[in-house]
């Protein structure tokens, strides 16, 4: 372990209050919100357990909070109601505010319009011809 990440390694919490350990270097049993989701757990409320820290260039370092994998609970299942819910946020999205024209992709936050609806004077493209030999 090198220098800067031996500034990290506190692993009884007497540095930084909570038990710290260099980046890559947390024991096992822990884990980020992160790692959790990717096992289908969620904290479910308990606090946080320990931290992890990267060290950066004339930054302060990266924090990551750990939680215990033993006292995660799993995560809760999407109820059809949310399912509905999701999919108006989605088309809520997808929906032009000028013209309501539905399109298959997300309407640019930046324009809060269609890109038609933003910019009409703009000439839209023509089909190119078949080409006759």
């Amino acid at each position: 372990m090198g220098r800067a990440y031996a500034k990290y390694f506190d692993p009884t919490g007497t540095r930084y209050g909570i038990p710290t350990y260099p980046w890559k270097y947390a024991p096992d049993g822990y884990a980020t919100r992160r790692d959790l989701r990717k096992i289908g757990l969620r904290p479910g409320g308990q606090p946080v357990a320990a931290q992890i820290m990267l060290p950066r260039y004339r930054r302060p370092p990266l924090v990551g909070y750990l939680y215990r994998i033993d006292l995660a609970k799993p995560v809760r299942p999407m109820t059809s109601r949310k399912w509905g819910a999701l999919a108006l946020a989605m088309l809520a999205r997808r929906t032009c505010p000028n013209c309501q024209v539905v399109y298959s992709k997300c309407i640019p936050t930046s324009l809060g319009m269609c890109v038609l609806c933003a910019y009409p004077d703009t000439p839209t493209p023509t089909p190119a011809s078949p080409r006759s030999a």
